[in-house]
């Protein structure tokens, strides 16, 4: 199945320390004044607490700002609001003679899933404890120290956004780099000792032979760095952030570098992240870094290009901003903007995967220019516009299928794998499904709204709340059978009822004729998977739709033993696509009509249409109407054949008809329906 990922921007919080921050921008504002500038840049305080000398703020970040889950992230927003200039720390490695391709290798199997895989050697190290300012830093923000290595690889982490794993390389099979897919019956223990049952659908690294980290989440017990490691392997990777976030879910296994790779790190400033936490692991634990990196890369994205219009930039904020302060914040900001007579474009930089139209870059400058420079009103105006037509004819169908006995339904818009395949003309595999893996069932968006009604119906007949009949107008996605293209989505209007066709139908063209009184309507058999017996619905001619009885495999599947019931589904932007003329109105008729009852007796494969076509072909014009009153089988009837009764309804509009005329047309249409169905006259 394809799958949709669906997620929110829920926000989460990030600990600062001032002191910290103030290594990547120089600023003279107090503890306050940097919290308040943030919150009106949109990363709003959720507390602050004093640490010895230390300052540490509680910074709100939404999901989709995962550049600022590091330090130089938060500080880059910091110098943009205040005119500073930001302070990337300088890398230089002092490096081996010796190649790091000599050492280590770096294969990648699902490049879907890992987009880049860097690796570098470090020999040399000494593990020990870290320095005191080290500590100091880690300690403040709830980080706790472990040793010199790990803790550089948790500063750079912090730092960076970019979260490295550290691997003892005696440790890693012929040091030799594998991401893949976990093997079923794979196990692994992670470093926090939880005992790691693998998945099939789990991303996993992995040498030569068996798993050393879960991918993007955290790293094996075998493999971690200790006392005795005197050789470091470090990673620094871009991993999909859904695949990390249902592997931790699954496993039950968070970690903070779980916590960043979910919500997405630059894959462009990988190697640079991967250099700095090389530079540290080898300040603080001695060792030089192998000369160069394995930088397993194989699909580099293009760069985003947007084009910001001042014109509409001040529209829309009510404000004139110039264009060289539109160009000033968002140089700031990093996006290299080229102004061009009305326009700004821009790169867009590789760690704001938030931004991809126009108003993202309207946001941007505003919030830097501040909120506050953008004009309030005390009245509040609000223009009452008329309801459009779809929801007219939406309540319009209401009002009738109310009228009927139907009452709306509102169900969830998605339903299980089984309930999808009920009703599916192929397979489900195009199907879409979302991948929180919180829903366990019920996570295909549904292609029909019938299995949604059906599982009404079911509920209601549990609690016997008898007769049922619902309704229900929504959106349905019906799989596009090319590839990974979107499904087709189209509104629908459906029903089901505990009742039969009769009644089904009936309410059918009850609304059909309230949107258009002359409308044909015709109901022809039809095969359907879900359907023991299947009509597609004519309107004019054009098929706009399917109704039948659920079959038995369909019934079984929600549990409905004793009832027969039906359902429809038509297109409802077809509905949309009617337009009634004139209403044709004529005067009371003056003149008593003629009502005569027929029940003929017919083969089971007439159908009614056959009979009223029948009947009308030999009708004289003073036949006004022939409606439908039912079926008998039973004592007196021949097996194979079948009792139908209908109704004919005789007025003259000049004159008061004679019974005499009547028995005359009546025999007409009798010879008629012989002729035409082998129609005998059933008499009691």
């Amino acid at each position: 199945m394809a799958e949709l990922d669906i997620s929110l921007h829920r926000a989460s919080v990030m600990k600062v320390s001032l002191d910290w921050l103030k290594d990547y921008v120089e600023t003279e504002l107090d503890a306050e004044q940097i919290t308040e500038t943030l919150s009106d840049l949109g990363f709003p305080c959720e507390g602050m607490e004093r640490v010895g000398d230390d300052t540490v703020i509680d910074l709100e970040i939404t999901s989709n700002r995962g550049d600022c889950l590091g330090y130089v992230g938060v500080a880059r927003e910091l110098a943009a609001a205040t005119g500073q200039e930001l302070q990337v720390p300088k890398v230089e490695l002092d490096e081996l003679d010796k190649d790091v391709a000599e050492l280590a290798s770096v294969e990648i199997r699902e490049p879907d899933l890992c987009g880049r895989y860097t690796a570098r050697i470090i020999e040399g190290v000494k593990v020990g404890p870290s320095p005191d300012w080290l500590k100091k830093r880690l300690e403040a923000i709830g980080l706790r120290s472990v040793n010199n290595v790990v803790d550089a690889t948790n500063y750079a982490m912090m730092e960076t956004g970019q979260p490295p794993h550290a691997f003892d390389y005696a440790k890693i099979g012929h040091g030799k780099i594998v991401v893949r897919m976990a093997s079923a019956g794979e196990r692994i223990v992670s470093i926090d000792g939880t005992q790691c049952a693998l998945d099939p659908n789990m991303l996993i690294i992995a040498d030569a032979q068996v798993p050393v980290a879960v991918a993007g989440v955290m790293g094996g017990l075998e493999t971690e760095v200790s006392e005795n490691t005197t050789t470091i392997l470090l990673e620094d990777a871009y991993f999909d952030p859904v695949s990390v976030r249902t592997t931790s879910r699954m496993l039950g296994l968070p970690s903070e570098a779980g916590f960043r790779f979910e919500r997405i790190v630059d894959i462009e400033n990988v190697d640079w992240a991967s250099k700095r936490t090389a530079q540290l692991i080898a300040q603080l634990a001695g060792g030089k870094v192998a000369r160069g990196v394995v930088d397993a890369y194989p699909k580099k994205p293009a760069e985003k290009q947007v084009t910001l219009r001042i014109s509409r930039l001040n529209k829309l904020l009510g404000i004139e901003v110039t264009k060289d302060k539109v160009a000033t914040i968002l140089s700031a900001l990093s996006f290299q903007p080229r102004p061009n007579k009305d326009t700004v474009i821009c790169t867009v930089p590789s760690w704001r995967s938030d931004i991809y139209r126009e108003v993202d870059l309207i946001e941007e400058v505003a919030r830097v220019h501040g909120y506050g420079e953008i004009p309030t009103r005390r009245k509040i105006e609000i223009e009452v516009v008329p309801v459009d037509a779809r929801q007219k004819l939406a309540e319009s169908i209401g009002i009738q299928l109310n009228g009927c006995g139907f009452f709306e339904s509102v169900t969830v818009g998605f339903v299980d794998d089984s309930v999808a395949g009920l009703f599916a003309e192929g397979d489900t595999k195009g199907h879409i499904t979302v991948t929180d893996v919180a829903r366990k069932s019920a996570n295909v968006l549904r292609p029909t709204l019938l299995g949604s009604l059906l599982a009404v119906l079911q509920t209601n007949v549990n609690a016997k709340n008898l007769p049922c009949r619902v309704f229900e107008i929504a959106d349905t996605f019906v799989p596009a059978g090319k590839g990974d293209a979107l499904p087709t989505e189209r509104t629908k209007m459906a029903l089901v009822c505990d009742s039969g066709m009769t009644d089904l139908r009936g309410a059918i063209e009850v609304v059909l004729r309230s949107i258009d009184r002359d409308a044909n309507i015709a109901f022809v058999p039809k095969d359907l998977k879900w359907a023991e017996v299947g009509a597609a619905i004519l309107l004019n001619g054009s098929p706009i739709g399917t109704a039948g009885a659920f079959s038995q495999k369909v019934r079984a599947k929600f549990d409905i033993k004793d009832l027969a019931p039906c359902g429809a589904e038509l297109e409802f932007e077809q509905l949309l696509t009617l337009r009634a003329g004139p209403k044709k109105v004529k005067p009371i008729a003056r003149f008593p009509a003629i009502q005569r009852d027929l029940s003929v007796i017919v083969d089971e494969q007439v159908r009614w249409v056959d009979i009223v076509g029948a009947v009308k072909s030999k009708a004289t014009e003073k036949l006004e109407d022939v409606r439908f009153v039912g079926i008998y089988r039973g004592k007196g009837i021949p097996s194979g054949r079948k009792s139908v009764t209908l109704s004919l309804c005789f007025r003259d509009e000049d004159g008061t008809l004679t019974h005499e005329t009547v028995d005359h047309f009546e025999a007409d249409i009798v010879q008629s329906l012989a002729e035409s169905t082998a129609a005998e006259l059933r008499t009691v």
